[in-house]
């Protein structure tokens, strides 16, 4: 029977390594009936920025979470700040054309400074350290892709913070022979997901939003003059409301079920390491082109943290260090013996077009599906659902239709049938 407070449960009710060093919000639960212009619901990056956005505006905005601040994804993952879309500058140009990819890349551009803005105005302490993003070519059919993203983003776009690398170039910044060139970008950053979205809920306390935890909404309904969010502890009634829940399955908005795919993603943490400069230096955080992408940085307390694999199933694996193991031998073997200290798992949700699907129906606003660009992109969806709301609809109109298609198959086939897929595009990783 699905739990309320999230879904399955999935198997992630372990505690993360982030959680370790992260004061808890300890927000109170709803206990009483709230009337607010926006009710938005999930706490994670989606949701903390829409409540943000929209009490910087003047609305005043509630949001309901089922567990905790930063539960899921957000307060899980990689912690890694990727500039752009999860799909290159030749694919944008391909996909939407040249003008509208100019200024999709420019909203993504919007989205990474007001991260970084709001970390230095408000003195967020989320371990931040701006020594770039690699992305590495796994293999050797990936290096001409590569440098054609290099060149569309220094000639198309104007952006002057990336450039191909060879793999020569890569072995100077990370200990590993498994890669055959790179694209460093050094607007990327790494940061502790979970202390960021306690800092920015906290953010959003101070210009007084509402923030309740362990508050699972039981039902949306649309009324003749906004909408009633029914949840344990009270309704809230609200002019709009803000799906923002995301990859959690069995959450209170089934209608966008189809939108999205919940994958299961696994990481490790080792023991503090005291030369942990010399297998990724200054502050790179590194992600390669796999499929199933393998994805590497090094914390603030000197650990390697490493994700790798993915399942398309919310069954966990018999024991997450050996499963995301091999693929840390794979790219670091001198890491044989290295002692694992933390091991955890979440759920990314993808769409079809790895675009986010954020959109407005009537008087309910969504945004979910970021496809691991969220630590970024959630700051965008949220402010043009802050703009619409009050009526500027020029950013969420941009991003309306990014993502159009819908996984087929309904709730209980779509995942099967999609693995196939994965399952097959995660073999060619193998080739």
């Amino acid at each position: 029977m699905p739990d309320r407070r999230g879904g399955s449960g999935a198997g992630f009710e372990m505690s993360s390594y982030y959680a370790i060093g992260a004061r808890p919000l300890a927000a109170p639960r709803l206990s009483s009936d709230e009337r607010a212009d926006v009710v938005i619901i999930g706490a994670g990056y989606t949701g903390l920025w829409t409540a943000l956005e929209c009490v910087r505006r003047g609305l005043s905005a509630v949001v309901l979470e089922a567990r905790s601040v930063g539960f899921g994804a957000s307060g899980r993952n990689g912690g890694q700040a990727i500039p752009g879309w999860r799909k290159g500058v030749p694919d944008l140009i391909r996909t939407f054309g040249a003008e509208r990819a100019r200024r999709l890349f420019a909203l993504s551009e919007e989205a990474r400074r007001s991260v970084l803005s709001l970390i230095a105005e408000e003195g967020l302490e989320c371990d931040l350290r701006q020594g770039g993003h690699l992305l590495a070519a796994a293999r050797r059919r990936d290096v001409e892709g590569l440098k054609r993203e290099a060149e569309a983003l220094a000639s198309f776009i104007g952006y002057g913070e990336a450039r191909f690398l060879t793999a020569e170039d890569v072995r100077e910044r990370v200990a590993s022979a498994r890669s055959f060139g790179g694209l460093l970008d050094m607007g990327g950053f790494q940061i502790h997901p979970l202390k960021f979205a306690l800092g920015l809920a906290r953010a959003a306390l101070r210009r007084g939003a509402r923030i309740y935890e362990e508050s699972p909404v039981l039902e949306i309904e649309a009324t003749s003059n906004g909408v009633r969010i029914r949840a344990e502890g009270g309704d809230v009634r609200a002019d709009h409301a803000v799906v923002a829940c995301d990859a959690l399955p069995g959450g209170p908005a089934p209608w966008l079920a189809s939108a999205v795919m919940p994958v299961a993603a696994y990481q490790i943490a080792t023991e503090p390491l005291a030369g942990a400069d010399q297998l990724i230096r200054g502050g790179l955080a590194v992600s390669d082109t796999r499929f199933a992408v393998n994805y590497y940085r090094i914390s603030a307390d000197n650990r390697l943290i490493f994700g790798g694999g993915e399942r398309y199933t919310v069954r966990p694996p018999a024991t997450i260090e050996g499963f995301v193991r091999p693929f840390l031998e794979e790219v670091f073997p001198q890491a044989r013996d290295l002692r694992i200290e933390h091991a955890w798992g979440g759920l990314v949700s993808i769409t079809r077009s790895r675009f986010p699907d954020v959109g407005r129906e009537g008087r309910l606003l969504h945004a979910l599906g970021f496809s691991g660009q969220g630590v970024l992109l959630t700051a965008l969806a949220g402010r043009a659902m802050a703009e619409d709301l009050i009526g500027r609809p020029d950013m969420l109109r941009e991003m309306e239709g990014l993502s159009p298609s819908r996984f087929p198959g309904g709730e209980f086939l779509r995942s099967p049938l999609y693995s196939v897929g994965m399952l097959y595009h995660a073999a060619r990783d193998r080739l």
